[in-house]
């Protein structure tokens, strides 16, 4: 999924140097990868930002981007006091409320295909997503459902052309939800599922939409989110 050639955000929402906006901030970007995270985050946040208002009540705001971190590091940054991991990626549900990732294991998941970069920041904002919701919107299998809401982000984002898929971008996207896969099926609170499982809910995102991701008794139309 290369910046220039495959997911990319349409020109209008590019730029050199981007200014505060929508609850994150970059810099110029220096290399591919980084381009590729700034086009992932901004393509998910226009998504909602086009369409909350279709599932939610409430205002849509966006979480905070912290973006790329050093686990390594000894100023690491924290989430409710606690140091964030080495080699991962985090969606801070606390009053902090952001988005994270290990540069290190973005890199290591680059190596293998760009689109993985685009997998970690949907399915960490589904996380944020669904931290907006009430409890009843919410599914057991909570990474589950992240992956499905990470399906419909960028497949809504294709479709609303601020993202482009090309040739080879969904076989990578399986791909890394099938190398970080749980060996067992999901049982409990924190797994993210077998690989069959990761990836029936990304595509099940990526075909239902939104209203797929939820609860199958509740209905999304007027469903009440939390307020931020």
């Amino acid at each position: 999924m290369a910046h220039r050639h495959r997911m990319r955000l349409c020109a209008g929402l590019t730029a050199v140097l981007l200014a505060v906006s929508g609850g994150y901030a970059f810099a110029a970007p220096n290399d591919e990868m980084t381009q590729d995270i700034e086009t992932a985050v901004q393509g998910v946040d226009a998504y909602w930002e086009a369409h909350w208002s279709e599932f939610f009540t409430q205002t849509y705001v966006p979480p905070a981007v912290l973006g790329e971190y050093d686990g390594a590091s000894p100023d690491v940054p924290t989430c409710d006091g606690e140091p964030l991991d080495d080699d991962d990626a985090v969606y801070c549900g606390t009053d902090e409320d952001y988005v994270a990732w290990d540069t290190d294991l973005m890199r290591f998941g680059y190596e293998y295909g760009d689109a993985f970069v685009y997998l970690v920041v949907a399915h960490e904002w589904g996380h944020a997503i669904q931290n907006r919701l009430d409890a009843e919107l919410q599914t057991v299998d909570g990474e589950l459902q992240a992956d499905c809401l990470a399906g419909a982000e960028l497949e809504g984002a294709a479709q609303d052309g601020t993202v482009v898929f090309e040739p080879g971008d969904v076989d990578e996207l399986h791909t890394a939800l099938v190398r970080d896969a749980d060996k067992t099926p999901w049982t409990k609170e924190g797994d993210h599922g077998s690989a069959s499982e990761r990836v029936d809910a990304f595509t099940m995102g990526q075909e239902l939409g939104v209203e797929g991701c939820l609860p199958e008794e509740v209905s999304a139309a007027g469903a009440t989110a939390l307020d931020r």
